[in-house]
């Protein structure tokens, strides 16, 4: 997302961990303090807003990139389903959105499905032979190409829109269809499968999400609508 605002002639200052233009190291975020001005606009990643208060009086606009584990247990999500966290992890990303939705700033939040892209995601953990087929791989995962992901982070960062967005392609697959087309891709076996309770929490929903109405809200096309086109891009990347 800095690449897209700073090609677009945006000043862009992130903030990681280790490197980034300001040293910060979280929840120390003290040398967001360093900054000038009153106008910025914030895309905040960290799993938990904590260290956020740092930005009142600082931040005209906040976007937090939260997850679509918040919808819980629910099989179907589009933009009218209400969260229903049901583990610790996803409730506090809960609470966090509650938190940048009632700052003194304009705030959206985004909840991305599984994001992939070169490096990461289904087809790099089958060529690192660490996948394991979900049960009998019946189960749904939507996902998000960590372009078009970037790209409605600037959107929603440069734009208005308020509220709490599912963030998805247009392709949901069972973890048996994304496996299968992964493993023909790379001319590799398909892996053992393993319980579903014995994978990441990550890995156990069964969840479809529809992602249309904020696409439709910010006015952005997805370069990569589904993974059969973001994943043969993403290894030709990562090649």
């Amino acid at each position: 997302m800095a690449a897209l605002l700073r090609v677009a002639g945006h000043t862009v200052v992130t903030t990681r961990r280790v490197g980034g233009d300001l040293a910060v190291a979280l929840p120390e975020t003290a040398a967001l303090r360093t900054l000038e001005g009153t106008d910025w606009r914030v895309l905040w990643s960290a799993p938990t807003v904590e260290g956020i208060a740092v930005l009142e009086g600082m931040a005209e606009r906040v976007v937090y990139l939260s997850t679509t584990g918040v919808y819980g247990d629910a099989h179907r999500v589009d933009a009218l389903t209400p969260a229903g966290p049901a583990t610790e992890r996803t409730r506090l990303r809960l609470a966090a959105e509650k938190v940048v939705l009632a700052g003194p700033w304009s705030a959206c939040v985004l909840r991305p499905a599984a994001i992939y892209g070169p490096g990461r995601g289904a087809h790099e953990s089958i060529r690192a032979r660490r996948w394991r087929v979900a049960g009998d791989g019946s189960n749904y995962t939507s996902r998000i190409h960590v372009d078009d992901l970037a790209a409605l982070a600037a959107a929603a960062l440069l734009g208005d829109l308020s509220g709490a967005w599912p963030v998805a392609d247009e392709e949901p697959c069972t973890n048996a269809e994304i496996t299968r087309f992964c493993c023909e891709l790379m001319g590799m076996e398909i892996p053992p499968s393993a319980p579903v309770d014995a994978l990441d929490e990550t890995r156990r929903a069964d969840r479809r999400v529809d992602g249309r109405e904020v696409l439709r809200q910010l006015g952005v096309r997805l370069r990569y609508p589904s993974y059969r086109f973001g994943i043969p891009a993403a290894l030709g990347e990562a090649s």
